[in-house]
């Protein structure tokens, strides 16, 4: 008798070498190694994306009808305070006195309101030395004063006296009407 075993194809190999299945596994391992390259890249490219807050919050609108003279509001803006103040007459009138002053950052108070609008001041409100908060009525000039290190402004938001190198930014900001401002 023949040790030849019925359906046995002669060409195939013993070592199991079906081009069927070299086939299968080398395209299952091709599509794994895809898989594993975009889930490597994914976080890499989303983190490019601006933040959700930073796009919602971009530019703002806000009624200043709410705000009574003498009286600052703060509003979260780019996920930092912004300060929007309703200046008193004698506010302004010690920020423009304050203009011939020996300024670190000279400004004039004209310089840092729109036309028009003296009473009112819209400030981001983080000190310009290490970002801290500042609080209103404090130190010598009627301003702001940072309690972190002692950085003082006056009531315009320049820098007079402490740590800090630059006045309190004045961001981009229009009027809509009079009683409706939006910044950004």
């Amino acid at each position: 008798m023949s040790d030849t075993v019925v359906g046995a194809n002669p060409d195939s190999h013993a070592s199991g070498d079906d081009p069927n299945r070299r086939d299968f596994i080398h395209i299952a391992a091709g599509a794994a190694a895809v898989g594993a390259v975009g889930a490597l890249a994914w976080p890499l490219i989303d983190q490019m994306n601006p933040a959700g807050d930073t796009l919602a919050l971009a530019s703002i609108e806000f009624d200043l009808g709410k705000v009574v003279e003498g009286q600052q509001v703060v509003v979260k803006w780019r996920g930092k305070p912004l300060f929007v103040r309703h200046r008193t007459a004698k506010e302004i009138a010690e920020a423009i006195q304050g203009d011939h002053a020996d300024l670190r950052d000279p400004q004039t108070d004209e310089a840092r309101h729109k036309p028009g609008k003296a009473e009112w001041l819209i400030l981001v409100g983080t000190c310009t030395h290490l970002g801290c908060v500042p609080t209103f009525g404090g130190g010598e000039y009627g301003g702001w004063f940072c309690p972190c290190h002692g950085s003082v402004y006056d009531t315009s938001g320049r820098i007079r006296k402490g740590p800090a190198p630059k006045n309190l930014l004045v961001p981009d900001y229009s009027f809509l009407s009079d009683t409706k401002v939006k910044v950004g």
